[in-house]
């Protein structure tokens, strides 16, 4: 295991978006027995330091490529892009109205402890995040749109709140 290798090509993957879930999964547990701390008991102790160390950086990278979001996000920095989420907050108009009517509705449904409303809410924008995967997708493979993808990206970060938020009031509901 090179330590310089990035996410893909630990797992043997080409640098997309699309990936293979099996294929990931496959290689993820053919790693964890290569690397598995248990496999070093009996190993020096710096032998058993860096099996840990490699299995830390498996599982990370196995989580990095298995979450769409954050592989979006590591495909952006391998082409030196940074999504600047933390920055660059401009997103266009429509999609910001859109957000805000989300958000209303989601402040009304809460409020009125509307579980079918918050049901109904969270299939839209469930919906909404399919598109806009499948438009990231595109901006990533075949388009190599790079500024385009971290825009996209930057949205579906805002869909992950919101969801993040609706998965709360549910709970509030709930409890």
């Amino acid at each position: 295991m090179n330590p310089t290798q990035n996410h893909f090509e630990l797992f043997g993957l080409p640098p997309q978006f699309a990936i293979d879930a099996a294929a990931l999964q496959t290689r993820y547990r053919e790693l964890q027995r290569e690397v598995h701390p248990d496999r070093f008991a009996s190993a020096s102790q710096a032998e058993r330091r860096a099996s840990m160390q490699r299995a830390t950086r498996v599982n990370e990278a196995y989580q990095t490529l298995k979450a769409p979001l954050k592989r979006a996000e590591h495909l952006l920095q391998l082409h030196g892009v940074d999504p600047q989420f933390e920055t660059n907050t401009s997103m266009p108009p429509e999609f910001l109205a859109g957000q805000l009517e989300l958000r209303e509705a989601l402040e009304e449904a809460a409020g009125a402890n509307d579980a079918h409303r918050l049901e109904r809410l969270a299939a839209q924008l469930a919906g909404e995040r399919d598109a806009l995967l499948e438009r990231l997708g595109g901006q990533l493979d075949s388009q190599k749109a790079w500024p385009a993808a971290a825009a996209t990206l930057r949205q579906l970060m805002f869909l992950e709140r919101l969801r993040g938020d609706i998965g709360d009031a549910e709970e509030r509901m709930e409890g």
